[in-house]
């Protein structure tokens, strides 16, 4: 029977596993994103010094995966940035350069962990990402949706509340009856980890390029 790794916070009451999906479950380079950025050539003079339009990009994605914008809009905004707009499809094709693949060995993994623990996921994500990994998802599990290997997968931009928010994981414990001390979260950002814990949700952070399936023996 497969079970947490001894190290693992509270690792003998846990019952339920809240997996973080970037870095976790599958792989990202967020530097191949902002490379294919820097292909789009120079920005728009109207957007500020590079440091106001970092920010302002960094505001607009955190609002892109709270659902406060929509995936037209964002292209919209993301082309007002450049001299020469780019399109629709290669805003697409940089947006979703940094994802990956989502490694069959752990799909593999998480299938065997359903076994022993209730899992779901929690993730801040968007549209534009979200439709791209779900292919890619299909192809590796065999499944249409996540919800069909998770007993629930919570993605920031449909439900309109993204991590580190209180609310997005007091609103997991309540929709699933969990009860924090037998809950693990497994994320890579540590905010989101100390925000976890704040809850009173056992959580680990997952860093230096560690694997989920070094958790579970």
């Amino acid at each position: 029977m497969i079970k947490l790794i001894s190290s693992i916070p509270g690792s003998d009451g846990i019952r339920n596993i809240i997996f973080d999906f970037g870095n976790v479950i599958c792989d990202i380079d967020i530097s191949l994103t902002e490379a294919k950025f820097r292909e789009f050539g120079p920005g728009n003079p109207d957007s500020g010094s590079a440091e106001h339009s970092a920010q302002l990009f960094d505001k607009l994605v955190a609002q892109y995966e709270a659902g406060g914008v929509s995936s037209p809009d964002f292209r919209t905004l993301i082309r007002e940035h450049y001299v020469v707009p780019p399109s629709d499809e290669a805003i697409d094709l940089a947006w979703n350069a940094l994802l990956l693949t989502i490694p069959e060995r752990r799909i593999t993994l998480l299938n065997k962990v359903k076994t022993a623990y209730r899992i779901f996921l929690l993730s801040n994500s968007n549209e534009i990402h979200y439709l791209h990994y779900l292919e890619d998802f299909k192809v590796k599990s065999g499944l249409q949706h996540f919800d069909d290997l998770f007993e629930k997968a919570y993605f920031s931009f449909q439900v309109k509340l993204s991590k580190p928010d209180p609310a997005i994981f007091e609103m997991v414990l309540h929709e699933n009856s969990l009860i924090p001390s037998e809950t693990l979260f497994i994320d890579d950002t540590l905010k989101h980890v100390l925000a976890a814990r704040n809850a009173g949700i056992n959580a680990y952070h997952l860093e230096n390029g560690m694997d989920i399936c070094g958790l579970f023996i």
